[in-house]
Protein backbone atom coordinates (compact mmCIF):
# COMPACT_ATOMS: atom_id res chain seq x y z
CA UNK A 1 0.00 0.00 0.00
CA UNK A 2 2.77 2.12 0.75
CA UNK A 3 4.46 1.71 -2.36
CA UNK A 4 1.12 2.34 -4.14
CA UNK A 5 0.63 6.00 -1.96
CA UNK A 6 4.13 7.16 -3.29
CA UNK A 7 2.83 7.20 -6.53
CA UNK A 8 -0.17 9.31 -6.22
CA UNK A 9 0.77 13.12 -6.92
CA UNK A 10 -1.67 14.90 -5.49
CA UNK A 11 0.23 15.81 -2.02
CA UNK A 12 -2.40 15.79 0.22
CA UNK A 13 -3.90 12.66 -0.85
CA UNK A 14 -0.52 11.05 -0.63
CA UNK A 15 0.05 11.98 3.06
CA UNK A 16 -3.26 10.57 3.78
CA UNK A 17 -2.82 7.99 2.01
CA UNK A 18 0.43 7.16 3.88
CA UNK A 19 -1.46 7.68 7.19
CA UNK A 20 -3.84 5.34 6.13
CA UNK A 21 -1.18 2.55 4.95
CA UNK A 22 0.59 3.09 8.38
CA UNK A 23 -2.69 2.74 10.51
CA UNK A 24 -3.03 -0.59 8.23
CA UNK A 25 0.17 -1.66 9.79
CA UNK A 26 0.02 -0.80 13.13
CA UNK A 27 -3.42 -2.77 13.33
CA UNK A 28 -1.79 -5.86 11.29
CA UNK A 29 0.66 -6.04 14.36
CA UNK A 30 -1.53 -5.49 16.69
CA UNK A 31 -3.06 -9.21 15.85
CA UNK A 32 -1.88 -11.97 18.63
CA UNK A 33 1.11 -14.24 18.09
CA UNK A 34 0.26 -17.26 18.75
CA UNK A 35 2.35 -20.22 20.60
CA UNK A 36 1.30 -24.16 21.03
CA UNK A 37 3.76 -25.67 23.21
CA UNK A 38 3.48 -29.61 23.09
CA UNK A 39 4.86 -32.30 25.33
CA UNK A 40 5.09 -35.48 24.13
CA UNK A 41 4.04 -38.39 26.68
CA UNK A 42 3.58 -36.13 29.57
CA UNK A 43 1.96 -37.59 32.18
CA UNK A 44 -0.78 -35.57 33.94
CA UNK A 45 0.27 -35.54 37.44
CA UNK A 46 3.98 -34.40 35.93
CA UNK A 47 3.75 -31.02 36.21
CA UNK A 48 3.34 -28.41 38.92
CA UNK A 49 0.00 -27.22 38.27
CA UNK A 50 -2.01 -30.08 38.00
CA UNK A 51 -1.21 -31.18 41.75
CA UNK A 52 2.01 -33.16 43.97
CA UNK A 53 5.07 -33.71 41.67
CA UNK A 54 9.00 -33.92 42.58
CA UNK A 55 9.51 -32.39 39.07
CA UNK A 56 10.30 -28.73 38.92
CA UNK A 57 8.30 -26.91 36.36
CA UNK A 58 8.32 -23.09 37.06
CA UNK A 59 7.90 -21.84 33.70
CA UNK A 60 4.89 -24.08 32.92
CA UNK A 61 3.45 -23.08 36.17
CA UNK A 62 3.92 -19.57 36.30
CA UNK A 63 2.06 -19.45 32.85
CA UNK A 64 -0.98 -21.51 34.57
CA UNK A 65 -1.23 -19.54 37.32
CA UNK A 66 -1.13 -16.34 35.23
CA UNK A 67 -3.44 -17.44 32.88
CA UNK A 68 -6.22 -20.41 32.25
CA UNK A 69 -6.51 -23.85 33.40
CA UNK A 70 -8.63 -26.42 31.45
CA UNK A 71 -9.46 -28.35 34.29
CA UNK A 72 -11.11 -30.85 31.49
CA UNK A 73 -8.72 -30.49 28.69
CA UNK A 74 -8.76 -33.28 25.98
CA UNK A 75 -6.29 -34.20 23.08
CA UNK A 76 -8.04 -36.76 19.97
CA UNK A 77 -6.35 -39.73 20.79
CA UNK A 78 -4.49 -41.29 22.96
CA UNK A 79 -0.87 -41.97 21.02
CA UNK A 80 0.68 -38.92 18.96
CA UNK A 81 0.78 -39.01 14.87
CA UNK A 82 -3.56 -39.08 15.24
CA UNK A 83 -3.43 -36.24 17.74
CA UNK A 84 -1.35 -34.06 16.12
CA UNK A 85 -3.13 -34.60 13.31
CA UNK A 86 -6.04 -33.59 14.94
CA UNK A 87 -4.74 -30.69 16.94
CA UNK A 88 -2.92 -28.93 13.71
CA UNK A 89 -6.20 -29.74 11.07
CA UNK A 90 -8.87 -28.36 13.74
CA UNK A 91 -10.93 -31.79 13.01
CA UNK A 92 -11.26 -35.27 14.09
CA UNK A 93 -8.90 -37.29 12.23
CA UNK A 94 -11.21 -39.89 11.68
CA UNK A 95 -12.73 -37.69 8.76
CA UNK A 96 -9.78 -38.41 6.61
CA UNK A 97 -8.66 -41.70 8.29
CA UNK A 98 -5.25 -40.64 9.71
CA UNK A 99 -6.08 -42.77 13.29
CA UNK A 100 -2.91 -44.43 13.46
CA UNK A 101 0.89 -43.43 13.56
CA UNK A 102 2.72 -42.33 10.27
CA UNK A 103 5.84 -44.46 10.23
CA UNK A 104 9.02 -42.54 8.53
CA UNK A 105 8.61 -43.34 4.97
CA UNK A 106 10.10 -41.25 2.69
CA UNK A 107 9.05 -42.84 -0.80
CA UNK A 108 5.94 -43.63 0.66
CA UNK A 109 3.15 -40.86 -1.40
CA UNK A 110 0.50 -41.83 0.87
CA UNK A 111 2.16 -42.30 4.15
CA UNK A 112 0.99 -38.84 6.07
CA UNK A 113 -1.27 -36.27 6.49
CA UNK A 114 -3.67 -36.16 3.57
CA UNK A 115 -2.97 -33.26 1.27
CA UNK A 116 -6.78 -33.09 1.22
CA UNK A 117 -6.56 -31.65 4.61
CA UNK A 118 -5.60 -27.74 5.67
CA UNK A 119 -3.71 -26.79 8.67
CA UNK A 120 -4.56 -23.92 10.62
CA UNK A 121 -1.11 -22.79 10.28
CA UNK A 122 -1.88 -22.89 6.56
CA UNK A 123 -4.90 -20.37 7.29
CA UNK A 124 -3.01 -18.04 9.29
CA UNK A 125 -0.44 -17.83 6.23
CA UNK A 126 -2.87 -16.82 4.22
CA UNK A 127 -3.43 -13.40 6.30
CA UNK A 128 0.38 -12.64 6.75
CA UNK A 129 1.10 -14.86 9.74
CA UNK A 130 5.01 -16.26 9.52
CA UNK A 131 4.32 -19.59 10.53
CA UNK A 132 7.05 -22.33 12.57
CA UNK A 133 7.30 -25.72 14.19
CA UNK A 134 10.34 -26.51 15.88
CA UNK A 135 10.62 -30.24 17.06
CA UNK A 136 8.62 -33.06 15.99
CA UNK A 137 6.39 -33.23 12.68
CA UNK A 138 5.51 -37.28 12.29
CA UNK A 139 2.83 -36.47 9.82
CA UNK A 140 5.27 -37.66 6.93
CA UNK A 141 7.90 -38.23 5.22
CA UNK A 142 7.51 -37.41 2.14
CA UNK A 143 8.59 -34.20 0.37
CA UNK A 144 5.05 -33.23 -0.27
CA UNK A 145 4.14 -34.32 3.56
CA UNK A 146 6.56 -32.32 4.71
CA UNK A 147 6.09 -28.83 6.91
CA UNK A 148 7.32 -26.64 4.75
CA UNK A 149 4.27 -27.73 1.82
CA UNK A 150 1.56 -27.91 4.49
CA UNK A 151 1.35 -24.35 5.79
CA UNK A 152 4.79 -23.73 7.33
CA UNK A 153 7.12 -20.76 6.91
CA UNK A 154 9.95 -22.37 8.43
CA UNK A 155 10.88 -26.07 9.97
CA UNK A 156 13.72 -27.01 12.17
CA UNK A 157 13.42 -30.54 13.70
CA UNK A 158 12.67 -34.16 12.23
CA UNK A 159 10.42 -36.13 10.60
CA UNK A 160 9.83 -39.07 12.68
CA UNK A 161 7.87 -40.05 15.81
CA UNK A 162 10.93 -39.47 18.18
CA UNK A 163 14.92 -38.68 18.27
CA UNK A 164 18.04 -39.37 19.85
CA UNK A 165 18.56 -36.53 22.26
CA UNK A 166 22.42 -36.60 22.42
CA UNK A 167 24.54 -34.64 20.10
CA UNK A 168 27.10 -36.69 17.72
CA UNK A 169 24.69 -39.60 17.00
CA UNK A 170 23.19 -38.49 14.00
CA UNK A 171 23.90 -40.63 11.02
CA UNK A 172 22.86 -39.67 7.23
CA UNK A 173 20.72 -43.00 6.05
CA UNK A 174 20.04 -44.45 9.37
CA UNK A 175 16.85 -45.09 10.79
CA UNK A 176 14.34 -41.93 11.84
CA UNK A 177 15.30 -41.18 15.33
CA UNK A 178 18.99 -41.09 13.80
CA UNK A 179 18.83 -39.22 10.86
CA UNK A 180 20.08 -35.57 11.21
CA UNK A 181 17.81 -32.69 12.48
CA UNK A 182 16.41 -30.73 9.47
CA UNK A 183 16.33 -26.60 8.91
CA UNK A 184 13.41 -26.38 6.16
CA UNK A 185 14.19 -29.40 3.55
CA UNK A 186 18.31 -29.42 4.00
CA UNK A 187 19.60 -31.70 6.57
CA UNK A 188 21.07 -29.27 9.89
CA UNK A 189 23.10 -30.23 13.47
CA UNK A 190 22.58 -29.53 16.78
CA UNK A 191 25.61 -29.19 19.53
CA UNK A 192 24.10 -29.58 22.54
CA UNK A 193 20.74 -31.34 24.08
CA UNK A 194 18.43 -31.24 21.49
CA UNK A 195 15.25 -30.21 24.03
CA UNK A 196 17.97 -27.03 24.46
CA UNK A 197 18.50 -26.56 20.67
CA UNK A 198 15.45 -27.14 19.55
CA UNK A 199 14.21 -23.91 22.23
CA UNK A 200 16.63 -21.55 21.17
CA UNK A 201 16.15 -22.06 17.51
CA UNK A 202 12.28 -21.18 18.57
CA UNK A 203 13.55 -17.93 20.41
CA UNK A 204 15.77 -17.29 17.19
CA UNK A 205 12.67 -17.05 15.61
CA UNK A 206 10.46 -14.81 17.40
CA UNK A 207 13.61 -12.65 17.54
CA UNK A 208 13.52 -12.72 13.79
CA UNK A 209 9.95 -11.74 13.34
CA UNK A 210 8.90 -9.66 16.30
CA UNK A 211 7.54 -7.14 13.95
CA UNK A 212 5.16 -9.26 12.34
CA UNK A 213 2.32 -11.38 13.64
CA UNK A 214 3.58 -14.93 14.32
CA UNK A 215 2.31 -18.43 14.89
CA UNK A 216 5.14 -21.17 16.36
CA UNK A 217 4.27 -24.53 17.05
CA UNK A 218 6.76 -25.40 19.50
CA UNK A 219 6.75 -29.66 18.97
CA UNK A 220 8.44 -30.89 22.13
CA UNK A 221 9.46 -34.44 21.92
CA UNK A 222 10.24 -34.66 25.40
CA UNK A 223 9.36 -36.14 27.58
CA UNK A 224 8.40 -39.22 24.67
CA UNK A 225 11.91 -42.21 24.52
CA UNK A 226 14.48 -42.32 24.14
CA UNK A 227 15.37 -41.67 28.18
CA UNK A 228 17.85 -39.06 27.74
CA UNK A 229 18.54 -36.04 29.94
CA UNK A 230 21.93 -33.72 30.72
CA UNK A 231 23.69 -35.48 33.75
CA UNK A 232 23.75 -32.52 35.83
CA UNK A 233 19.98 -32.36 35.51
CA UNK A 234 20.04 -36.26 36.64
CA UNK A 235 21.54 -35.47 39.73
CA UNK A 236 19.26 -32.58 40.69
CA UNK A 237 16.52 -35.59 40.89
CA UNK A 238 19.03 -37.83 42.72
CA UNK A 239 16.06 -38.53 45.55
CA UNK A 240 14.23 -40.18 42.59
CA UNK A 241 15.15 -44.06 43.48
CA UNK A 242 13.55 -45.06 40.14
CA UNK A 243 16.28 -44.69 37.20
CA UNK A 244 14.06 -44.48 34.41
CA UNK A 245 12.01 -41.79 36.35
CA UNK A 246 14.75 -39.94 37.85
CA UNK A 247 16.03 -39.07 34.01
CA UNK A 248 12.33 -38.83 32.79
CA UNK A 249 12.05 -36.34 35.55
CA UNK A 250 15.23 -34.62 34.16
CA UNK A 251 13.57 -34.14 30.40
CA UNK A 252 10.69 -32.50 31.64
CA UNK A 253 13.10 -30.53 33.60
CA UNK A 254 14.72 -29.38 30.95
CA UNK A 255 11.83 -28.71 28.74
CA UNK A 256 10.70 -26.40 31.33
CA UNK A 257 13.47 -24.20 31.59
CA UNK A 258 13.16 -24.21 27.43
CA UNK A 259 10.01 -22.91 28.05
CA UNK A 260 11.20 -20.44 29.91
CA UNK A 261 14.36 -19.43 27.58
CA UNK A 262 11.24 -18.94 25.03
CA UNK A 263 8.77 -16.60 27.60
CA UNK A 264 11.82 -14.68 28.61
CA UNK A 265 12.46 -13.93 24.79
CA UNK A 266 8.88 -12.57 24.30
CA UNK A 267 9.56 -10.55 27.22
CA UNK A 268 12.68 -9.24 25.99
CA UNK A 269 11.26 -8.31 22.63
CA UNK A 270 7.65 -6.71 24.23
CA UNK A 271 5.77 -9.57 22.80
CA UNK A 272 4.23 -11.75 25.98
CA UNK A 273 1.52 -9.40 26.81
CA UNK A 274 -0.15 -10.10 23.70
CA UNK A 275 0.89 -13.35 22.57
CA UNK A 276 -1.77 -16.24 22.51
CA UNK A 277 0.00 -19.28 24.36
CA UNK A 278 -0.99 -23.00 24.61
CA UNK A 279 0.68 -25.57 26.76
CA UNK A 280 -0.67 -29.39 26.13
CA UNK A 281 0.57 -32.66 26.03
CA UNK A 282 -0.50 -34.79 22.75
CA UNK A 283 -1.33 -37.87 25.37
CA UNK A 284 -1.10 -39.12 28.80
CA UNK A 285 2.58 -40.43 29.51
CA UNK A 286 3.22 -44.22 29.28
CA UNK A 287 1.58 -46.88 31.08
CA UNK A 288 3.80 -49.93 31.75
CA UNK A 289 0.56 -52.13 29.88
CA UNK A 290 1.25 -55.91 29.46
CA UNK A 291 3.16 -55.15 25.64
CA UNK A 292 5.10 -52.88 27.42
CA UNK A 293 5.89 -53.47 31.26
CA UNK A 294 9.23 -51.26 31.49
CA UNK A 295 6.80 -48.42 30.54
CA UNK A 296 6.62 -47.01 34.20
CA UNK A 297 8.36 -43.89 34.40
CA UNK A 298 5.15 -41.26 34.12
CA UNK A 299 2.67 -40.16 36.44
CA UNK A 300 -0.57 -39.53 35.21
CA UNK A 301 -2.80 -39.84 38.45
CA UNK A 302 -5.13 -39.38 39.46
CA UNK A 303 -6.86 -40.80 36.38
CA UNK A 304 -6.27 -44.65 35.55
CA UNK A 305 -4.15 -45.95 32.64
CA UNK A 306 -2.01 -43.60 30.11
CA UNK A 307 -1.22 -43.43 26.46
CA UNK A 308 -3.13 -46.18 24.15
CA UNK A 309 -6.02 -45.96 26.48
CA UNK A 310 -9.02 -43.75 26.19
CA UNK A 311 -9.50 -43.61 30.25
CA UNK A 312 -8.66 -40.47 31.25
CA UNK A 313 -5.07 -41.15 31.78
CA UNK A 314 -4.70 -41.47 27.75
CA UNK A 315 -6.65 -38.91 26.79
CA UNK A 316 -6.90 -36.02 29.58
CA UNK A 317 -4.33 -33.85 29.40
CA UNK A 318 -2.65 -31.07 31.09
CA UNK A 319 -3.88 -27.92 29.19
CA UNK A 320 -3.64 -24.16 29.77
CA UNK A 321 -4.05 -20.63 27.93
CA UNK A 322 -2.10 -17.52 28.48
CA UNK A 323 -2.85 -14.37 27.16
CA UNK A 324 -2.46 -11.25 29.40
CA UNK A 325 -3.95 -9.02 27.00
CA UNK A 326 -7.41 -10.94 27.19
CA UNK A 327 -7.36 -13.85 29.82
CA UNK A 328 -7.39 -12.26 33.57
CA UNK A 329 -4.61 -14.53 35.52
CA UNK A 330 -5.81 -17.48 37.98
CA UNK A 331 -8.36 -18.69 35.83
CA UNK A 332 -9.75 -22.08 36.08
CA UNK A 333 -12.13 -23.55 33.19
CA UNK A 334 -14.51 -26.34 34.14
CA UNK A 335 -16.18 -27.07 30.73
CA UNK A 336 -15.03 -29.42 28.20
CA UNK A 337 -11.78 -27.92 25.92
CA UNK A 338 -10.17 -30.13 23.13
CA UNK A 339 -7.03 -29.47 21.42
CA UNK A 340 -9.34 -29.20 18.24
CA UNK A 341 -10.08 -25.71 19.94
CA UNK A 342 -6.66 -24.77 19.29
CA UNK A 343 -6.66 -24.45 15.82
CA UNK A 344 -10.49 -22.67 15.71
CA UNK A 345 -9.47 -20.23 17.89
CA UNK A 346 -6.39 -19.25 16.40
CA UNK A 347 -7.65 -18.63 12.77
CA UNK A 348 -10.94 -16.39 14.94
CA UNK A 349 -8.23 -14.10 16.65
CA UNK A 350 -6.04 -13.98 13.66
CA UNK A 351 -8.88 -13.36 10.85
CA UNK A 352 -8.27 -15.95 9.06
CA UNK A 353 -10.85 -17.68 6.90
CA UNK A 354 -13.00 -20.79 8.03
CA UNK A 355 -15.52 -20.14 5.74
CA UNK A 356 -15.22 -24.19 4.35
CA UNK A 357 -17.00 -25.05 7.50
CA UNK A 358 -14.05 -27.69 8.92
CA UNK A 359 -13.14 -26.57 11.73
CA UNK A 360 -14.28 -28.71 14.82
CA UNK A 361 -13.49 -26.84 17.83
CA UNK A 362 -15.07 -24.05 19.27
CA UNK A 363 -13.30 -20.36 19.73
CA UNK A 364 -12.13 -20.34 23.65
CA UNK A 365 -12.44 -16.68 23.85
CA UNK A 366 -15.45 -15.87 24.54
CA UNK A 367 -15.95 -18.31 27.02
CA UNK A 368 -12.35 -17.17 28.91
CA UNK A 369 -13.59 -13.30 28.89
CA UNK A 370 -16.97 -14.21 30.06
CA UNK A 371 -19.23 -13.41 26.87
CA UNK A 372 -20.42 -16.93 27.00
CA UNK A 373 -20.88 -19.66 29.62
CA UNK A 374 -21.08 -23.28 30.11
CA UNK A 375 -19.20 -25.71 28.46
CA UNK A 376 -17.92 -24.89 24.88
CA UNK A 377 -18.62 -28.52 23.58
CA UNK A 378 -21.68 -30.36 24.81
CA UNK A 379 -19.77 -34.02 23.80
CA UNK A 380 -15.99 -35.39 22.81
CA UNK A 381 -15.66 -38.44 20.45
CA UNK A 382 -12.67 -41.14 20.61
CA UNK A 383 -12.45 -43.63 18.40
CA UNK A 384 -9.72 -46.34 17.59
CA UNK A 385 -9.96 -47.63 14.36
CA UNK A 386 -7.42 -50.28 13.81
CA UNK A 387 -9.46 -52.38 16.31
CA UNK A 388 -13.18 -53.67 16.27
CA UNK A 389 -15.41 -51.29 18.24
CA UNK A 390 -13.18 -49.37 20.41
CA UNK A 391 -14.78 -45.76 21.08
CA UNK A 392 -15.66 -43.55 23.44
CA UNK A 393 -17.77 -40.51 24.07
CA UNK A 394 -17.61 -37.96 27.04
CA UNK A 395 -20.46 -35.26 28.19
CA UNK A 396 -20.12 -32.64 30.95
CA UNK A 397 -21.71 -35.38 33.46
CA UNK A 398 -21.03 -39.09 31.76
CA UNK A 399 -18.58 -40.92 30.01
CA UNK A 400 -19.74 -43.99 27.92
CA UNK A 401 -16.59 -46.18 26.38
CA UNK A 402 -15.20 -49.62 25.16
CA UNK A 403 -11.56 -50.77 25.17
CA UNK A 404 -10.44 -54.67 25.67
CA UNK A 405 -7.79 -53.69 28.51
CA UNK A 406 -7.37 -55.47 31.45
CA UNK A 407 -10.03 -54.45 34.05
CA UNK A 408 -11.67 -52.09 31.41
CA UNK A 409 -13.85 -53.34 28.38
CA UNK A 410 -17.34 -52.07 28.33
CA UNK A 411 -17.46 -48.90 30.93
CA UNK A 412 -19.76 -46.07 31.83
CA UNK A 413 -18.59 -43.42 34.64
CA UNK A 414 -20.62 -40.93 36.44
CA UNK A 415 -18.01 -37.76 35.55
CA UNK A 416 -19.73 -35.29 37.95
CA UNK A 417 -19.42 -38.07 40.56
CA UNK A 418 -16.92 -40.10 39.25
CA UNK A 419 -14.63 -38.45 37.66
CA UNK A 420 -11.25 -40.42 37.85
CA UNK A 421 -13.47 -43.84 36.44
CA UNK A 422 -13.18 -45.71 39.41
CA UNK A 423 -16.58 -47.23 39.66
CA UNK A 424 -17.78 -48.86 36.34
CA UNK A 425 -21.81 -48.64 35.94
CA UNK A 426 -22.17 -49.47 32.74
CA UNK A 427 -25.91 -51.03 31.68
CA UNK A 428 -27.09 -49.15 35.57
CA UNK A 429 -28.53 -45.85 33.26
CA UNK A 430 -29.94 -47.65 30.15
CA UNK A 431 -31.34 -43.91 29.15
CA UNK A 432 -28.38 -41.74 29.28
CA UNK A 433 -25.96 -44.78 28.35
CA UNK A 434 -28.81 -44.78 25.02
CA UNK A 435 -28.24 -41.15 24.91
CA UNK A 436 -24.48 -41.43 24.68
CA UNK A 437 -24.51 -44.21 22.15
CA UNK A 438 -27.10 -41.86 19.90
CA UNK A 439 -24.15 -39.11 20.11
CA UNK A 440 -21.20 -40.76 19.08
CA UNK A 441 -23.73 -42.82 16.12
CA UNK A 442 -24.18 -39.60 14.93
CA UNK A 443 -20.77 -38.37 15.01
CA UNK A 444 -19.32 -41.88 13.28
CA UNK A 445 -21.31 -41.39 10.74
CA UNK A 446 -18.72 -38.66 9.12
CA UNK A 447 -15.95 -40.69 9.83
CA UNK A 448 -14.14 -43.24 7.48
CA UNK A 449 -11.80 -45.72 8.55
CA UNK A 450 -7.91 -45.70 8.47
CA UNK A 451 -5.63 -45.02 4.96
CA UNK A 452 -2.52 -45.41 7.79
CA UNK A 453 -2.89 -49.15 7.74
CA UNK A 454 0.62 -50.37 9.12
CA UNK A 455 0.29 -54.06 9.08
CA UNK A 456 3.39 -56.31 7.50
CA UNK A 457 0.59 -56.53 4.71
CA UNK A 458 0.34 -53.03 3.83
CA UNK A 459 4.35 -52.41 4.23
CA UNK A 460 5.10 -55.37 1.55
CA UNK A 461 2.29 -54.06 -0.77
CA UNK A 462 3.36 -52.47 -4.43
CA UNK A 463 2.47 -48.67 -4.89
CA UNK A 464 -0.64 -49.57 -7.27
CA UNK A 465 -2.19 -51.24 -4.13
CA UNK A 466 -1.68 -47.92 -2.21
CA UNK A 467 -3.38 -45.96 -4.74
CA UNK A 468 -6.55 -48.62 -5.08
CA UNK A 469 -6.73 -48.69 -1.22
CA UNK A 470 -6.82 -44.68 -0.96
CA UNK A 471 -9.47 -44.99 -3.49
CA UNK A 472 -11.65 -47.38 -2.09
CA UNK A 473 -11.24 -45.70 1.40
CA UNK A 474 -12.67 -42.49 -0.41
CA UNK A 475 -15.18 -44.36 -2.25
CA UNK A 476 -16.65 -46.54 0.18
CA UNK A 477 -16.44 -44.32 3.25
CA UNK A 478 -20.36 -44.58 4.17
CA UNK A 479 -19.94 -48.40 4.32
CA UNK A 480 -17.04 -48.43 5.87
CA UNK A 481 -18.32 -46.58 9.27
CA UNK A 482 -21.77 -48.00 9.55
CA UNK A 483 -21.15 -49.96 12.83
CA UNK A 484 -22.94 -48.34 15.75
CA UNK A 485 -22.59 -48.62 19.36
CA UNK A 486 -25.70 -49.62 21.91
Amino acid sequence: MRKLCKKILNKPIQIACLILAGLSTVQANDRPNIIVLLADDLGYNDVGFTGETPIQTPNIDKLANNGVIFKNGYVTHPYCGPSRAGMLTGRYQARFGMENNVSYSPDDKYMGLPLTEKTFAKRLQAVGYKTAIIGKWHLGGAPHFQPNERGFDYFYGFLDGGHQYMPGEEHVGAGGYLLPVMRNKQPAGFDEYLTTALSKDAARFIERNHKQPFMLFMSYNAPHAPLQAPQKTIDKYSHIKDKNRRIYAAMVDEMDQGIGHIVKTLEKTDLLNNTLIFFLSDNGGVYPEEWLPTFDWADNSPFRRGKVALLEGGIHVPFIAHWPAKIKPGLTFDGLVSSLDIAATSVAIAGADDSDGLLEGKNLVPYLTGKKTGSPHKALFWRLEEADHIYAVRTPTAKYMRQPLPNVGRSFFDMAKDPNETNNIVDQRPKQQAELAKLWNQWNSKNINSILLQSWEYKKARDDFYQQLFEQNKADAKNRTVYTIE
